[in-house]
């Protein structure tokens, strides 16, 4: 099944890699410049300096890690897609897997093997609350029969209605 609401994959490695990038860079800066505040001496003026200073000093570096991370599972996903001619879940988790491989054969291979590991668990996890999402709000729009409840007729209408409908039978 295709997803019609996600670009078309050369397009898709640009989107996730900026997606990726700017999530690093607006949630590095944010850690850097807690971490920076935290650590610098007494004083509004002091931690303001040493906020920024940890942030313009710190930021870029995660910005480009989110970015590159954003790249690799990209173009993982859209090698996949290309394989096995179909999106599923599958390629997400694979792809989880051979970005976590990828980014970390350079400390050799045990590492490497753990890391895909753990990028495809992650990854699994990610997708597996996805599809529960998806079929909890499935469910809420389900179309239910209408149920009707059973209306009481007053006494005095009751013996009206019987004797009316005595008259004409």
């Amino acid at each position: 099944k295709m997803d019609y609401t996600r670009d078309p994959c050369p397009w898709r490695i640009l989107d996730d890699c900026g997606g990726a990038y700017c999530l690093g860079f607006i949630g590095g800066g944010l850690f850097s410049m807690v971490g920076g505040a935290r650590n610098a001496p007494k004083g509004i003026g002091n931690r303001l300096l040493g906020a920024m200073a940890n942030a313009r000093i710190k930021t870029p570096r995660t910005a480009g890690s989110f970015g590159v991370w954003g790249l690799t599972f990209s173009l993982c996903d859209c090698s996949l897609v290309a394989l096995r001619r179909k999106e599923d879940p599958w390629n997400s988790i694979m792809s989880g897997a051979g970005t976590g491989f990828i980014l970390a054969i350079r400390q050799g291979m045990a590492p490497a093997i753990g890391s895909a590991a753990i990028g495809g668990v992650l990854l699994a996890l990610i997708e597996g609350v996805g599809i529960a999402i998806n079929r909890f709000q499935a469910d809420m729009y389900k179309p239910v029969a209408p149920q009707f409840e059973e209306q009481q007729i007053p006494t005095g209408v009751q013996s009206h209605v019987h004797s009316y409908y005595r008259q004409y039978t």
